[in-house]
């Protein structure tokens, strides 16, 4: 599915206000002070990069498949944090849409026009990433350079789609940008079914008829910004309005989208026909799995077959967007996009007689699910779904190492749309919690008299961490070392070594070497001074804020723990310890104990930190930055060691 990858990925945040004055203008009878910077409101330009000065889409869709867009849009430009609104990114398929009447003007403060582009200087690129092989999918592109701040850019375009399943959506305004003015109109053919859906916004459209059509028409006006909060999902406050019509034409193949069964029909019709192997690879799939004895166990050795034996490669032609490949392409050629992997892993399991459904889901950390009363296309993914008789287990067929039945926090907690026969239903996926996502590490740091220490690092991942690092073993050694550093806040060592080991069980060990010239904090007198570890266990902080607005979002829940044995140079003991401390708060806990052995002059130290929830509620947020701050001063306590008289 081409439209089940992301092109571009939106990030917004924002509070709409729409106020009671109504500002309307033709596409040819704009103000001059809206192309000025001295135009813009001044309750506007508080806390945004950008102002919408002005936008005007009208879509026009005349019958399944079939619309007409027409865009208009000024927005100027207050700093450099604002930039990405002088890149224009027009995404089309080359079979089934086109632009005219393409034009950017860029503007100075004083609405003097500057420069201006038309679609000869746009750049035609093929809209695929590093795994798609080909595609119809494609983008123009174009960036002008921004010298001078404020800088407004307008920009024109018309285009006409005749393929698609749902007309798509408002989205009225992006992180820290402000609208002056926005008019949405829709045109549609009565008896299409066209519905949409408001979300972060209480707003209605003005309703009437022209020309044969149903008009709809959506107005904003004086809309202010919002700051951003730090680990916000932009989905949980973005006001937009969602468009879908029951009756669609997705190249050439109708189908109704007034309920979710009607759509998972649809996609059930793509699939029937491609996913059965032939008898003879039947009877070698059944032949390898005959002394498995449980059904569970057979999925899991046939899901480990499809990771060992195949890749994702994405080939989005036509249909092919949408409709898998034919299991049995799969299994000769060894490849597939999400959906033709799911439907290979769907054909294997069904050559043992075990049932399987496939199910369509938005794929991505802290995604949304789909609404259960507004039937429309949000899903970007296809996963599987196998109920035994006493779990129900779920596969990610494109992941070739994830653990079977723990598809993680990709697309965890969410409602996916299950595909059946008789019409599907919205499911939710199993939240994943902390325990499936564990960083443990054992430690053995030697000092020596002149401050100077060797650390030899195991950690042991699993879940998310083992995911991590396993691409983490692909990069060249300089990006490991970047990367863990940053994650760990390790101190710039003398000597840096990194080696992977065993993936034994869902538990891959990764073993770091460091060595430091000085690796203590201070050194007077007789005695030495250091942070008794050689990386924080815990490496988050958040800002002190008067009032939390949002939930706020980690990636996934997780322990990571550490045990630190610390030889002590010859000569030298303890004189303070740092003191042991426990922590708490509502979604986490972190502890660390000292002790000395005098014995064997060594200290060792255990640390645990859990988050046991990766959502923490807004009401939550000062008691989060608290404990975190917390966490911090405990991991900055100094160990002291002094040589013996």
């Amino acid at each position: 599915m081409s439209k089940m990858k992301y092109f571009k990925w939106l990030v917004f945040a924002l509070f709409i206000t729409a106020t009671s004055t109504k500002i309307s203008y033709g596409q040819n009878e704009i103000p001059k002070e809206l192309y000025t910077a001295a135009g813009i409101p001044d309750s506007l330009k508080e806390d945004a990069n950008s102002v919408i000065r002005y936008s005007n889409d009208e879509v026009t869709i005349t019958g399944p498949g079939q619309e007409l867009i027409k865009h208009r849009s000024i927005i100027t430009i207050l700093n450099e944090n604002g930039d990405n609104e002088a890149v224009t990114v027009l995404p089309y398929n080359k079979k089934y849409d086109s632009y005219s009447n393409i034009e950017v003007k860029a503007y100075n403060a004083d609405g003097i026009l500057m420069k201006k582009y038309h679609k000869s200087d746009f750049y035609d690129g093929l809209a695929v990433d590093d795994e798609t092989l080909v595609g119809d999918e494609r983008f123009l592109y174009l960036k002008h350079t921004v010298a001078n701040y404020p800088t407004t850019i307008e920009l024109t375009y018309e285009i006409e789609v005749n393929s698609f399943i749902d007309p798509g959506s408002f989205d009225i305004q992006d992180m820290e940008q402000s609208v002056q003015s926005e008019s949405y109109k829709v045109l549609v053919k009565p008896g299409l079914g066209f519905k949409f859906f408001n979300k972060n916004i209480h707003i209605k459209p003005v309703k009437d008829t022209t020309n044969g059509f149903e008009s709809y028409i959506w107005k904003i006006n004086n809309s202010r910004s919002i700051k951003k909060e730090e680990g916000i999902q932009a989905w949980t406050v973005l006001p937009s309005i969602s468009f879908a019509i029951n009756k669609f034409n997705c190249d050439g193949y109708p189908g109704d989208f007034s309920t979710w069964q009607g759509y998972s029909k649809w996609i059930y019709g793509l699939h029937k026909d491609v996913s059965t192997l032939n008898p003879a690879r039947v009877a070698e799939i059944q032949k390898m799995t005959d002394t498995i004895k449980t059904d569970k166990a057979k999925a899991k050795f046939l899901y480990e077959y499809l990771q060992k034996n195949t890749r994702y490669v994405s080939i989005q032609l036509g249909i092919g967007g949408w409709k898998p490949f034919d299991a049995n392409f799969v299994d000769t050629k060894k490849y597939g996009d999400c959906k033709a992997l799911a439907n290979y892993m769907y054909a294997l399991l069904k050559a043992v007689n075990i049932q399987s459904y496939w199910a369509v889901v938005r794929a991505g950390f802290n995604e949304y699910g789909a609404d259960v009363g507004f039937p429309h296309n949000t899903f970007n993914h296809e996963i599987l779904c196998v109920p035994f008789k006493n779990d129900t287990t779920w596969l990610d067929c494109t992941m070739t190492t994830r653990q079977f039945g723990n598809p993680g926090p990709f697309t965890e907690d969410r409602n996916a749309l299950l595909i059946t026969e008789d019409g599907g239903k919205l499911v939710n996926t199993p939240r994943s919690v902390a325990s499936e996502n564990q960083f443990n590490s054992e430690v053995h740091l030697a000092l020596d008299s002149t401050g100077g220490a060797k650390a030899d690092i195991k950690i042991f991942s699993t879940g998310e961490y083992r995911e991590e690092y396993i691409y983490r073993a692909s990069l060249k050694q300089e990006e490991q070392k970047e990367k863990l550093f940053h994650q760990l806040n390790i101190k710039q060592p003398s000597v840096f070594d990194i080696a992977y080991a065993g993936d034994v069980d869902g538990v891959k060990e990764m073993d770091v070497k460091l060595e430091y010239d000085k690796f203590c904090d201070i050194a007077t007198g007789d005695k030495l001074f250091y942070r008794p570890h050689a990386f924080d266990l815990c490496n988050i902080t958040v800002p002190v804020v008067d009032k939390r607005n949002t939930d706020f979002y980690f990636e996934f829940p997780m322990q990571r723990t550490c045990i630190t044995t610390i030889d002590l140079p010859a000569g030298y003991i303890v004189e303070t310890l740092p003191a042991n401390q426990s922590l708490k708060f509502t979604y986490g806990n972190y502890e660390v104990s000292y002790t000395y052995d005098a014995a064997k002059n060594q200290v060792i130290s255990k640390a645990r930190f859990n988050l046991l929830s990766h959502v923490i509620p807004a009401a939550k947020y000062n008691e989060m930055q608290q404990y975190l701050d917390a966490v911090a001063k405990a991991q900055n306590k100094k160990l002291v060691i002094r040589h013996k008289a």
